[in-house]
């Protein structure tokens, strides 16, 4: 008897912590897109941390940009921390390069964006630092140390978003060695999570207009890439990427040869697409709504004027089980691009914020 009352015991105290495990914090990315800007205005006590994407700085190390007043005020009032992005070069590999190798220039962009940070109000900034060659890995990582100490020695955060990059070389087909060399091989997750107050790792974009159609993060993929990134970061530094979006596939209008290359080029084509917006195809061409147990994803495909076209997007199904995984993991938060393409349903998951 007193074996089974222990017994019993303990399973509520497992079902007890299982059931009042922490949440994870929301960071929610904004856009300047009027969709994205509704969002955030009807939902700011279920954002914990908003990251606008309102600066760019360019390969001299000028900064551009600046915020919305409505979203700065609202969050204000909601008591949410505001941490812009700023991106750098406009992902252009040669500009961002040239900024990377000159001191003077990238110390320029860190003393904008102090300032920017005191004048408004922010709680710091998140580096979103894309397209970079694999060989400019050390010295990206010694800029973002460099500028964490900056920011850290005004009491200010400093968060930077990486693409992933399991399993931490390039694999067998040429295409993965141009995305290695091109997009996942520049981020030392481990010398970046040393500086960094947290990092936002972008486990989405598995499947693009560059590949065939596919999961925007297949839950293999994402659960992989996960666990690569936790062997060098700290659960408490790391936010796992939830995308809000989907891709739409289709058959695009052949491109024109040219003198050099004659003849019409195929050109299969893919775009970011919002949930709202793929229901909305799915309704209009008959396609029927499918979920992949395996990827734990909702897709589906439709035809029009006989061609058929695939969805994979993000439902609040496909939200949930990622937002459980980032729970049952105890990371720090999840992060997601970006607001205005969710599906509504995704806000009844998440908690208000106190």
């Amino acid at each position: 008897m007193i074996r089974r009352l222990l017994l019993f015991s303990f399973a509520a105290l497992a079902l007890g912590s299982c059931a009042f495990a922490k949440s994870p914090k929301s960071l929610f990315y904004l856009t300047r897109e009027p969709n994205s800007v509704r969002s955030f205005l009807a939902h700011p006590d279920k954002v914990d941390i908003l990251v606008p994407t309102w600066y760019l700085v360019d390969s001299e190390g000028l900064v551009s940009g600046g915020p919305n007043p409505l979203v700065l005020d609202t969050a204000r009032q909601h008591h949410v921390p505001v941490m812009p992005i700023v991106v750098g070069a406009g992902f252009v590999q040669a500009d961002f390069h040239k900024l990377l190798i000159n001191a003077a220039a990238y110390r320029q962009m860190f003393s904008e964006l102090i300032r920017a940070c005191k004048e408004n109000g922010y709680t710091g900034f998140q580096f979103d630092f894309e397209n970079v060659n694999w060989a400019d890995r050390d010295a990206l990582s010694t800029m973002f140390q460099e500028a964490a100490n900056a920011f850290h020695a005004q009491n200010l955060q400093l968060s930077i978003a990486t693409v992933p990059n399991a399993p931490g070389a390039p694999g067998e087909t040429s295409f993965d060695a141009w995305l290695f060399e091109n997009w996942q091989g520049a981020y030392d997750l481990k010398s970046l999570s040393q500086s960094a107050d947290f990092i936002c790792l972008m486990t989405y974009d598995e499947h693009t207009r560059w590949t065939p159609p596919g999961p925007v993060a297949g839950w293999q993929w994402a659960v992989s890439n996960l666990d690569y990134a936790l062997q060098f970061v700290p659960a408490g530094k790391l936010y796992l990427g939830i995308p809000l979006y989907g891709y739409h596939w289709f058959a695009g209008t052949p491109i024109p040869g040219t003198l050099a290359s004659p003849g019409d080029k195929p050109n299969p084509s893919a775009q970011y697409i919002s949930t709202p917006d793929a229901l909305d195809l799915a309704r209009a061409y008959g396609g029927h709504i499918e979920w992949d147990p395996a990827d734990r994803t909702a897709w589906f495909y439709f035809y029009r004027d006989g061609m058929r076209e695939w969805i994979f997007y993000t439902d609040a199904r496909t939200f949930r089980e990622r937002y459980e995984l980032a729970k049952q993991r105890g990371l720090a938060g999840f992060c997601s691009w970006s607001l205005g393409n969710e599906d509504p349903e995704v806000w009844d998951i998440l908690p208000a914020h106190k």
